[in-house]
């Protein structure tokens, strides 16, 4: 074979992989391009420059290939998914054609006529019209950039504000859902925007978000301006400021809530909102509030973590962690304050915001994040600084009112419960005769505050099916059964799944049929198949190797005996340091790394993200892409083999340590 260099790079107005022929002209079809010689090199290098000056390209780059009889063969595995699609997805990017894309357009729904109120929270008429504006404005910014009034890097800023992003094979949108919390009506929107302007899909986040992997540039006003028809936008879901509050998928519905946490996150979604002081953070910055006991929103791992309570008088106040984070330095936070009251949280959370703003490294990526600041002056003297800022800001800010908190919370649509037994006579003989139902209702529900009624946990985690997607066919049915089982509301977890939070026990035998026709019905949740991915190096520009393809895998090694067999384990797969998967706090933990162009595969065991905050530990060499289930595998026999009777997977290694698990490593 000959040796030389694609040119390869992004179009500017769809984001689609293009190369460089041997005229210089872009194609998006691979077999066309042409490999450059060491000769041919500088003027295709210059012809590149001169494409990316007339806006018609982005980042172009040389990339080493052979040519074959077929055509050029890209050397780098990367270079080799961006000129196929993702390796999961058969059916999408160029290995798909575009037949696929037309036959989604031709089934999209109509558009939803944007109601007066479309969310749980209700916006005002003054918050919809800040929305469309919003997405009138970034469509002007969209035209500039366009016709060449903006560069790429100034772009790059009012891009990432609202949420797009340039990835493996093209755009990304992210959508913000704030605290996890939908309507049917909004839900049927996104299926709607899946349909139209992507290729019928969504991908659900560790963040309660959602990504469409295939929007262009052109569209994605008009995708913001249908968004903000239904109260949904994607504003800060990216760059150096405060990301979407997130908070535990069963808040306002748990039975051991204390505290509805839902209404702290929005009052802090809107003072984040564009707050003018915290727009260019040395760093993005994650905050998460729960309100119960059992800490389901990871609070201990974020940038501002808030534990909601109250106190002997039955007062709200806040327990306040600082400095949590995973990535390249996973540290658990550190508490900054043991009782915060109601009306110091905005003013606290200010000052916490303000060191880090003022003290932040800003010169140095790797060394951006509060929790490097604090772990580097020390957390007494962080504490310290805190304080005296909140004094400050004491004397001149108001407290958050009870007003103000009343008239938020009173923006909630509150479910109409009906007055029901604890039990259901109908509930219980369809657990009894049903052993099918039995299985999904035993890790599928979640106790609910009011007597009659429980929740119920929608797994996006088919046997080999890639965690966290959703069709749009799914989410119109997911829409259409939350408004007939479950007060018109959904949820949206940071285990890449989905919640119906208020369903009448009696109904919960013929919701649970609906979703089996649909395929909805998994009874996964908490085993080792209901694994977080991130979307690893089939579609993000970060990740160092594949993850999605990993946790398929694994699932489809064990069958659902043998996962009820072993019992309750979390099992999370990222494709690089970033971490965005969480590997670091599941019991078992998968990073992909490059090893010599290869991907590598590194396991930590140990790791946990609820109130027993623990970061995982290395197990020991990393393992090849092919070896991993069987290491998982071998792991998991392992436990069995070592377990007392009842005891999970996380206490038994917590009793034998993970020394007893190394030779699990090798596999012959």
């Amino acid at each position: 074979m000959n040796a030389g260099n694609l040119i390869s790079a992004n179009r500017l107005h769809d984001g689609l992989v293009v190369w460089l022929d041997k005229q210089h002209n872009w194609v998006d079809d691979l077999t066309q391009a042409h490999v450059f010689d060491a000769q041919e090199l500088d003027q295709a290098q210059a012809a590149a420059q001169a494409a990316q000056a007339a806006n018609l390209i982005v980042d172009p780059v040389p990339r080493p290939a052979q040519l074959s009889d077929a055509g050029p063969v890209p050397v780098d595995f990367r270079e080799q998914l961006r000129s196929r699609g993702p390796s999961v997805r058969e059916d999408l990017g160029k290995q798909a054609g575009q037949d696929a894309v037309q036959a989604a357009l031709a089934h999209a729904p109509a558009l939803t006529v944007a109601p007066e109120h479309a969310g749980i929270y209700r916006y005002d008429a003054s918050e919809r019209e800040f929305l469309k504006e919003r997405a009138k404005e970034f469509g002007q910014q969209v035209a500039r950039r366009l016709s060449g009034e903006l560069s790429e890097d100034a772009f790059k800023v009012y891009r990432l504000m609202n949420g797009l992003y340039l990835q493996l094979h093209g755009y990304m949108l992210r959508v913000a859902i704030p605290y996890g919390t939908l309507s049917a009506i909004q839900m049927r929107q996104l299926a709607y925007v899946a349909n139209r302007f992507d290729k019928g899909y969504g991908h659900f986040t560790t963040r309660q978000n959602l990504q469409f992997n295939w929007p262009t540039l052109t569209d994605s006003p008009e995708i913001l301006s249908k968004l903000a028809d239904v109260d949904l936008h994607a504003i800060q879901t990216s760059g150096n400021c405060i990301r979407n509050v997130t908070t535990d998928q069963f808040a306002g519905a748990a039975k051991d809530e204390v505290v509805d946490p839902r209404v702290y996150a929005e009052i802090l979604r809107q003072w984040s909102t564009d707050h003018p002081e915290f727009t260019y953070l040395p760093r993005k910055f994650k905050i998460a509030i729960t309100g119960a006991p059992t800490d389901r929103a990871a609070v201990r791992f974020h940038d501002i973590g808030i534990l909601a309570r109250t106190n002997e008088r039955g007062e709200v106040g806040f327990q306040i962690y600082a400095g949590g984070g995973l990535g390249r330095t996973p540290i658990v936070g550190t508490l900054v304050r043991e009782w915060l009251p109601e009306a110091d949280l905005l003013r606290f959370v200010e000052a916490i915001l303000r060191v880090y703003n003022a003290l932040g490294r800003r010169d140095n990526i790797y060394k951006a994040r509060i929790k490097i600041l604090i772990k580097e002056m020390q957390p007494a003297k962080f504490i310290e600084m805190i304080e005296e800022e909140f004094s400050r800001i004491a004397l001149t800010h108001r407290p958050l009112s009870d007003e103000v908190v009343a008239a938020i919370r009173d923006r909630f649509v509150v479910p109409e419960f009906e007055t029901l037994p604890e039990a259901s006579s109908e509930f219980s003989q369809a657990y009894e005769r049903d052993i099918e139902f039995r299985r999904w209702v035993d890790t599928c529900t979640h106790e609910h505050k009011v007597p009659g009624y429980i929740s119920a946990v929608v797994s996006l985690k088919p046997a080999g099916g890639i965690p966290g997607d959703a069709s749009s066919s799914e989410m119109l049915l997911l829409a259409e059964l939350a408004e007939r089982y479950s007060f018109n509301e959904l949820r949206v977890t940071h285990e890449q799944n989905l919640v119906l939070p208020h369903v009448k026990r009696d109904e919960l035998h013929a919701l649970w049929k609906r979703l089996k026709e649909g395929g909805l019905a998994t009874p996964n949740i908490g085993l080792i198949s209901d694994a977080i991915a991130c979307p690893g190096l089939d579609y993000c520009a970060l990740a160092n190797a594949r993850s999605v393809p990993v946790a398929q895998r694994i699932a489809l090694r064990f069958t659902e005996a043998q996962q009820r067999n072993i019992g309750p384990v979390t099992l999370n797969v990222s494709g690089c340091i970033n971490a965005c998967a969480h590997h670091h706090v599941a019991h078992i933990g998968i990073l992909g790394v490059d090893k010599a162009g290869k991907e590598n595969y590194q396991i930590t065991l140990g790791g946990s993200a609820d109130e027993n905050a623990a970061v995982g530990k290395i197990l020991g060499p990393g393992v090849t892409y092919e070896d991993v289930p069987q290491v998982i595998e071998n792991i998991l026999d392992r436990y069995l083999s070592l377990r007392n009777e009842g005891e999970r997977f996380i206490d038994t290694l917590g009793r034998v340590g993970a020394e007893e698990f190394k030779g699990a490593l090798h596999v012959d």
